[in-house]
């Protein structure tokens, strides 16, 4: 007796790209990858028509795949990461620690992390964006990676500033007050890092995509921004990674804002030694093993 011919499964097989649970179909990534070029035009090129330009485009192809069912509710999610970015562009990221500059820098990054923040949870009535400071244990690996994270940091930034000569993008403070300022508004920035490319841009692509596809998407814009606020020449090649690996601790630690952040402020605790060093080397003499 034969055996009857096995039937073909009807279980659709999961999307490279998409989300667990997600009906977002690779063509929504057009979308998308044209918010992060209005982040790159906005930033990096630093030319404003181009980059409002994509960030409509992106806006209205989210609203058509969300139409046709290629997507679900990106439209709304872009929208937020847009108008945080429309904000940002209302300023110069060039280095300012006047106390007029650094107002600016509130208002505007302010509202980048506060309004579609706001929108989310009262106007969307979500939870999408949220801040998770994971106040549990760390683990063994964890400290061991700050280490290897300030290690890093001190053999790498002080020949990255001093030999690319990027330094004299932030002003050279000498009074107090002006290197206080100086240390506040680096370590706010990196803070404000974290709270705006991973727990709101990051976040909102992981609502759509996988995380390596999410991560590619946020990292565009966190370069991009990086690119305007001083790390320029070759500067890249390591913000680049770090905006990667940054993404990646976010979801290796589970959401875990608050090690993601302390990782972050160690590499700009050692940023701000060593601005200062590379404007008065003779006051602060503690990078011996590079020289600009």
């Amino acid at each position: 007796m034969s055996r009857p011919a096995s039937e073909p499964s009807s279980t659709p097989r999961p999307s490279p790209i998409a989300a667990p649970g997600s009906p977002t179909h690779p063509i929504a990534l057009v979308p998308c990858a044209l918010i992060c070029a209005g982040a790159v035009f906005l930033f990096w090129l630093m030319i404003d028509v181009p980059g409002y330009l994509c960030l409509a485009a992106g806006l209205l192809g989210a609203v058509w795949t969300d139409r046709t069912g290629l997507s679900r509710r990106l439209a709304t999610d872009l929208l937020l990461i847009a108008i945080a970015l429309t904000g940002i562009s209302f300023i110069s990221l060039h280095a300012d620690i006047s106390p007029a500059g650094m107002l600016r820098f509130t208002l505007a990054l302010g509202w980048a992390v506060v309004v579609p923040y706001s929108i989310s949870r009262w106007v969307y009535r979500e939870h999408a964006i949220g801040f998770p400071w994971g106040l549990g244990r760390w683990s063994r690996r964890m400290w061991a990676y700050l280490v290897v994270v300030i290690v890093a940091a001190y053999l790498i930034l002080p020949w990255y500033f001093l030999t690319s000569g990027v330094y004299t993008n932030w002003p050279a403070v000498v009074e107090w007050h002006a290197i206080a300022r100086l240390f506040i508004g680096v370590n706010a920035v990196g803070l404000w890092d974290e709270l705006f490319f991973i727990c709101t841009c990051y976040v909102l692509f992981l609502r759509h995509f996988r995380p390596a596809v999410a991560n590619v998407l946020q990292a565009t814009i966190f370069v991009s921004f990086l690119w305007e606020l001083g790390y320029q020449a070759w500067g890249p090649f390591l913000t680049i990674p770090f905006a990667l690996i940054q993404g990646l601790i976010f979801s290796w630690t589970k959401q875990n804002l608050l090690y993601v952040v302390v990782v972050h402020l160690l590499f700009d605790a050692i940023v701000f030694l060593v601005i200062v060093h590379a404007h008065h080397p003779q006051a602060l003499p503690i990078f011996p093993l590079v020289h600009g």
